[in-house]
């Protein structure tokens, strides 16, 4: 035989074997494909080395025959026909339609089953960890926010974080004590690069497995395939059940969990218990895990199809019956996380999701009808909801209990000892305090301790059961100097009009060591990309230093999201949406906030408090941010409402195909779905976008993914302004704003709700950035807060859509111990309106309801 250069003849052999004849035994057994690459040259390598099965060499994926409007989906209720790719929500799917998607052997859904069939792993648990990272999509080989790539959303390790949140601005909002942010110095740890770890184990470049989506399902099943090898796997390789630690180590989350000694397990949390040590370090970690292996497998009994972006519908048909049984760490086992299951007696979680009753669903609010509601008001309570729930939970629960609630009147962890000296109250009246039979009792012949210095138990975090959830706790503390930091304490709860929706232009690392720096700003919780984890850091009745407006602060809850718009990121992983729907479901509940988006915000949703702040709020979460499928996580999909005459509409683009275009994106903005549309002058292509003059004083608005100005986002209701063949206006910072809103393809849809207009002889009607009383109802001791008007004004003839009323108020928080607090409320009452890309406020008494 002829020598071949550079290889044995045993070698050879080996080569000719392969090639012959394709692999069918486990993946265990194969040769490694980056074995052989390391040791024959590339003219003599198998085709599955060189060239993954269904896409070209040039790495672009091969596209699947374009799928019908009529084929793929079904017209929404009230709605125009959806476009394509639009997405179904999750169901008992059990195979794919005749003629929605190519034969076999192309396209997404061949691809998995080819990769699944090289390595090894049951094609359920690949289809189903890839739609908890993705949602199978491919993002035309962009990043998601964490820097993971294609359907699989393998990490890249080496990606340059963001810059946090906070530098040079202030996130307090409050001028009457200014507060700007000097970030410290901080090394997050790197996340674990998965992209890499895929490259080494398929033989195929890091380039390959960004840019070609065949390849990086390729890669995604061999990361399987040795996370199985790595962790023991047993049983038969064929059962999905035997891959459930696999599954549960696919994010790439460290073994070790950086909270520390903070950290509480995904069982004992609700139980008001703490991990200590390594053992509660392992018991955070197995119960984080298992909550992402927990949603794969309750993914893979439900089943779940969808077109994706490659024109193919693919589908995960269900297996109801699967079961997942796993072997848990010893000291999760000992502390009672887990019980034997009866009669196998394998270990099966202790702690299940609850389904949403009737009695947790979130009722329409009542909070319209214009009656005061002053910042103390506590949440009302509300009678079981009788009618069908829309349920966002796909498990159902043995128990059938309620979310764990927050432990009523128990502060956080301490602050660090210090001196304080009690402030005696002036003559205005202070917050009331907590219920005495909530509060520890002094100690008997010794000074009361003020509330800032009352140590308590540390809570458990306020997560519904069906997350990952734990509790490490913001800092709270005096600072060298004076003043304090990095939040504000209520002694009593507090009213919560909004909850909002921020991405934190950095790593999850890098957020939680953050929050645990008192000269650093504050939010409520953190949520992790890769598995959807949740940290809480403040109590819903603590006040979060975040949105940049105090009275939105004072009335918000603050949800930050592991991301960075700010260096391209361009998506957001399906399992970070599920556990921040899920969370926000259950606070909405709680809490009693409506869940539309006017009162679910984005921080780029936040008004400026005054005219020098409108310029430099932030633009978070940005277009990316897929609202439509939020909402419909949420139970509360954005349907069309009213009828043929109705006068404002909601802005509903399909974000699968609405590609508005940007500039400013790191290495260029390619064309890719988004919740948001340009907004114009007039009702041409050519017209130039509106204009911000409070975001751009002395210039026009850009097509820059960071500039709002001339945008409307999708949710936002707004007054219908006119109709002209494909276009429509509506109003908008008190101009006639013009979008494309073709028949065929819709971007807004017919919408009902309150309107309101300027009465005669009012306008224009001033526009506010936050609901301030006037001067006479500040009492002594508390500083008088400007009403401050913005550079906006309300003409007449326009109109805009209306929120709640609500009555003036501020919180004066200024003092460490918060039994210093004090509220004002005034006489005046105040609309919400969508004014602009941000909500704004109106006196109540310039304005009149539209009427038919």
């Amino acid at each position: 035989m002829h020598r071949l250069p550079g290889i044995t003849v045993v070698a050879a052999l080996t080569v000719l074997a392969t090639i012959a004849a394709p692999p069918v035994a486990p993946a265990s057994v194969l040769p490694a494909p980056a074995v052989l690459a390391s040791v024959l040259p590339v003219s003599l390598l198998p085709v599955s080395v060189v060239q993954v099965p269904g896409a070209p060499v040039s790495g672009v994926p091969v596209p699947g025959v374009p799928v019908s409007v009529a084929q793929a989906e079904a017209v929404r209720p009230g709605d125009r026909p959806a476009p394509a790719r639009s997405t179904e929500p999750p169901g008992a799917a059990t195979s794919t339609a005749a003629g929605t998607g190519p034969g076999p052997g192309s396209g997404r859904q061949a691809a998995f089953t080819e990769a699944a069939r090289r390595y090894g792993v049951p094609e359920s648990v690949l289809l189903a960890v890839s739609y908890l990272e993705s949602r199978w999509e491919d993002h035309g080989g962009l990043p998601s926010v964490s820097a993971g790539y294609g359907p699989m959303h393998l990490i890249d390790g080496r990606a340059e974080p963001g810059r946090p949140h906070g530098a040079g601005e202030d996130p307090r909002g409050d001028e009457s004590r200014p507060r700007v942010i000097a970030l410290p110095p901080m090394a997050a740890d790197p996340p674990e690069d998965t992209l890499r770890r895929a490259s080494e184990l398929t033989g195929l470049s890091p380039d390959r497995l960004r840019e070609d989506p065949s390849a990086n399902i390729m890669g995604g099943a061999a990361l399987l395939a040795d996370h199985r090898r790595r962790t023991g796997g047993t049983g038969p390789a064929d059962d999905p059940a035997s891959w459930y630690d696999a599954v549960a180590r696919y994010p790439g989350v460290p073994e070790r969990s950086t909270a520390g000694k903070d950290a509480v397990d995904k069982g004992t949390a609700y139980k008001g218990t703490t991990g200590k040590g390594t053992a509660g370090k392992e018991r955070a970690d197995r119960g984080t895990a298992s909550s992402f292996a927990d949603e794969v497998y309750a993914t893979i009994r439900s089943g779940v199809s969808r077109v994706t972006d490659d024109g193919e519908r693919v589908t995960l048909p269900a297996t109801p019956g699967l079961s997942t049984p796993f072997k848990p760490l010893t000291p999760a086992t000992r502390s009672g996380l887990l019980t034997p299951a009866a009669p196998s007696g394998s270990l099966t979680p202790a702690i299940r999701p609850e389904p949403l009753t009737p009695a947790t669903q979130p009722l329409p609010s009542a909070r319209h009808s214009g009656q005061s509601d002053p910042l103390t008001s506590a949440r009302r309570s509300r009678p079981s909801d009788p009618r069908a729930p829309l349920p966002l939970e796909r498990r159902a629960s043995p128990s059938g209990q309620s979310g764990p609630s927050e432990p009523p009147g128990s502060p956080t962890a301490p602050p660090t000892p210090g001196p304080v000296t009690p402030v005696t109250p002036g003559p205005v009246t202070p917050i009331p305090s907590p219920a005495p039979a909530t509060r520890t009792p002094a100690p008997p012949k010794k000074t009361p301790m003020s509330l800032a210095q009352r140590p308590a138990p540390v809570p458990g975090p306020d997560c519904p059961r069906s997350v990952s959830c734990e509790w490490l706790p913001a800092a709270y503390q005096r600072l060298p100097g004076g003043g304090y930091g990095n939040h504000d304490r209520s002694p009593g709860p507090r009213k919560i009009d909004y909850i909002v929706i921020h991405d934190g232009e950095t790593s999850y690392d890098a957020m939680i060591r953050l929050v645990k720096n008192p000269a650093y700003l504050s939010w409520h919780f953190t949520i992790r990309s890769a598995d959807g984890h949740i940290a809480q850091h403040l109590r819903a009745r603590d006040i979060g230093w975040h949105a940049g407006n105090w009275y939105v602060n004072s009335r918000s809850i603050g949800l930050e999201h592991e991301g960075y718009l700010a260096r391209g990121g361009a998506w957001f992983t399906e399992a970070m949406y599920l556990a921040s729907a899920r969370l926000v479901r259950h606070l909405a509940a709680k809490y009693d906030v409506p869940l539309d988006r006017a009162h679910i915000l984005g921080h780029d949703n936040v008004p400026g408090t005054t005219p020098e702040t409108v310029s430099g709020m932030h633009d978070d979460p940005g277009p990316y941010w897929d609202w439509a499928h939020y909402f419909e996580l949420l139970g509360r999909p954005l349907r069309a409402s009213g009828g043929e005459d109705a006068r404002s509409v909601l802005i509903r683009p399909d974000y699968g195909t609405n590609s508005p275009g940007f500039t400013g994106c790191t290495g260029g903005c390619r064309a890719l779905g988004a919740a948001s549309v340009w907004l114009r002058t007039r009702p041409s292509a050519s017209a130039p976008l509106v204009r911000d003059v409070g975001k751009h004083p002395t210039g026009g608005s850009s097509y820059s993914v960071y500039d709002h100005a001339a945008r409307a986002s999708t949710g936002q209701r707004y007054a219908l302004a006119e109709r002209r063949g494909d276009w429509t206006a509506i109003w908008y910072l008190g101009q006639k704003a013009w979008f494309h809103d073709p028949a065929g393809a819709p971007t807004s849809v017919r919408a009902s709700g309150p309107l309101v207009t300027p009465k005669p002889g009012r306008s224009p009607v001033r526009v506010y950035g936050r609901a301030y009383p006037k001067a006479p109802a500040y009492p002594g001791g508390v500083p008088v807060q400007a009403l401050a008007p913005l550079q906006y004004s309300m003409p007449a003839g326009q109109a805009y859509s209306s929120g709640e009323t609500t009555r003036a108020s501020y919180l004066r928080a200024a003092a460490f111990d918060p039994s210093d607090h004090r509220v004002v409320t005034g006489g005046i009452r105040y609309r919400q309106i969508q004014f602009g890309h941000r909500i704004m406020f109106v006196r109540a008494s310039d304005v009149r309801p539209v009427t038919r």
